[in-house]
């Protein structure tokens, strides 16, 4: 009798497993480029595949949170991270209020104080509460990313995983559309407080220009790529 091989997909996972456990010891053992490590490659493939992602999520969100954490250093746990910013978010609702109450110079200040408080504030509570809805969890708030250093929001990468593709794409998209968002709020709000009309320009060029900088750069590095990047996954699958 002939020993039973193993099939395509089994043979497949293995491969992967086994990439995996050198990519995670490497991890241990200090290495912290994932990107070296060929991890994202091997997470691709999983992506792919909706049987690797339940075979390999686990490991892969222990890599991805290993990584994270010899790498960054500013930590705090989600819940901090949160009460943070919606320290943030209720400072631009008080420099609002204020506008509404001074004149002049200071209140043009504090109605852009609101639309740069609230253009910080809502990014991660917003992916937050979009990535629950989906599935996804959190492990940690962070000051990291490319300068100048910014709150971010760490997910559990084996529930991103499990997440469908199509909403790990809006996952991505929510936190960018919020913020762009955030200062026409300010402007819209402008009428109802006696910011001069250098301020609401000022606040409406701050939403412009994070447009702009979206289009220019976030498609190539940011919220945007990964959008594109989810989108091209839920894609692939929908066409299997």
């Amino acid at each position: 009798m002939q020993p039973l091989r193993p099939t395509a997909h089994e043979a497949a996972s293995l491969r992967i497993a086994e990439e995996l456990d050198r990519i995670e010891a490497a991890v241990h053992a200090g290495s912290t480029d994932l990107r070296t490590l060929g991890f994202w490659r091997v997470v691709a493939a999983i992506k792919r595949d909706p049987v690797l992602v339940l075979d390999h999520a686990d490991q892969v969100g222990r890599i991805d949170g290993a990584a994270f954490r010899a790498r960054v250093r500013v930590r705090v746990p989600v819940w901090v991270g949160t009460l943070v910013l919606a320290g943030v978010i209720a400072a631009g609702v008080v420099a609002v209020v204020l506008a509404a109450r001074w004149t002049g110079t200071a209140a043009g200040l504090a109605l852009l104080a609101a639309a740069v408080a609230w253009s910080i504030g809502v990014h991660c509570p917003t992916h937050m509460v979009f990535g629950w809805f989906a599935g996804i969890r959190f492990i940690e708030s962070f000051l990291g990313g490319p300068p100048p250093p910014r709150p971010g929001l760490k997910t559990d990468y084996a529930t991103y995983l499990r997440a469908e593709p199509s909403m790990r794409a809006w996952f991505h998209a929510s936190g960018a559309i919020a913020t762009k968002v955030a200062p026409f709020v300010a402007v819209a709000l402008a009428p109802a407080t006696n910011a001069p009309a250098w301020a609401v320009l000022a606040a409406a060029a701050i939403g412009v220009l994070q447009i702009v900088t979206d289009v220019l750069f976030s498609t190539k590095t940011s919220d945007w790529k990964k959008f594109r990047r989810e989108r091209a996954v839920a894609k692939y699958l929908r066409g299997r």
